[in-house]
């Protein structure tokens, strides 16, 4: 049977600020250290181990990554994409959520975040956080996104890129973000438009998946 583990980051300093975080490189908090650390441990008493491991080019998921194998005592190829990045939210980037909800409502702002196909305002490109970003992300770096367009390039670099690793048989971990991974799962087990809207993700949980032989699942369950 072929396992595929995925984690989203630990819980980082603006998830604990109740910001929108996005393409914002903020690193983890305290707590979000905590749970990389028992994230590990857990995956090593049960028994897993890795051969490649994929991440995101944003600091929380990569320092996740680096505390689970850590703890697993793993030396293994690492690769980082900014396809597995958090979907981008646009002007939302760094604001409150709560006073973001004040400001525009609690409906507009349930939509911004959970709807499927429904951008944010976007980021313009002279605000200072658009042109922190230049540098870093040369290849491709939007002004906002929805999760339709986190999942097409999200599930591409999927397809093109770690499928062959687990059709090589080998175990792959990847740490990613909420929106990434959600468009993952929903690729994954043919979830309805409608229905992934509801899906949770909690920071610091593995999930892990069963897969048959074509690498279609079989299960999944959280650890």
């Amino acid at each position: 049977m072929i396992k595929l583990v995925l984690v989203r980051h630990g819980e980082s300093i603006w998830n604990l600020e109740n910001k929108f975080t996005g393409w914002m490189d903020v690193d983890l908090s305290e707590k979000g250290k905590e749970e990389a650390h028992n994230a590990g441990k857990k995956l090593k008493e049960l028994g897993f181990s890795f051969d490649v491991s994929y991440t995101s080019v944003l600091k929380r998921a990569k320092h996740t990554l680096d505390i689970i194998l850590k703890e697993m005592n793993l030396d293994i190829p690492i690769y980082k994409s900014w396809h597995l990045n958090e979907r981008h939210y646009g002007a939302l980037q760094g604001l409150n959520k709560d006073e973001t909800r004040k400001k525009y409502g609690e409906q507009q702002v349930h939509i911004w975040r959970r709807s499927y196909d429904v951008r944010p305002p976007e980021l313009d490109s002279n605000d200072k956080r658009y042109q922190s970003m230049l540098d870093k992300y040369t290849e491709y770096l939007p002004h906002t996104e929805c999760l339709k367009d986190t999942i097409e390039r999200v599930v591409p670099y999927f397809e093109e890129v770690i499928k062959k690793d687990l059709e090589d048989g080998k175990k792959v971990i990847i740490v990613a973000h909420g929106n990434s991974l959600r468009g993952l799962i929903k690729y994954l087990d043919n979830i309805s438009d409608s229905e992934i809207v509801n899906l949770e993700i909690p920071t610091g949980s593995p999930i892990v998946y069963e897969l048959d032989d074509n690498l279609k699942p079989i299960r999944n369950y959280y650890i």
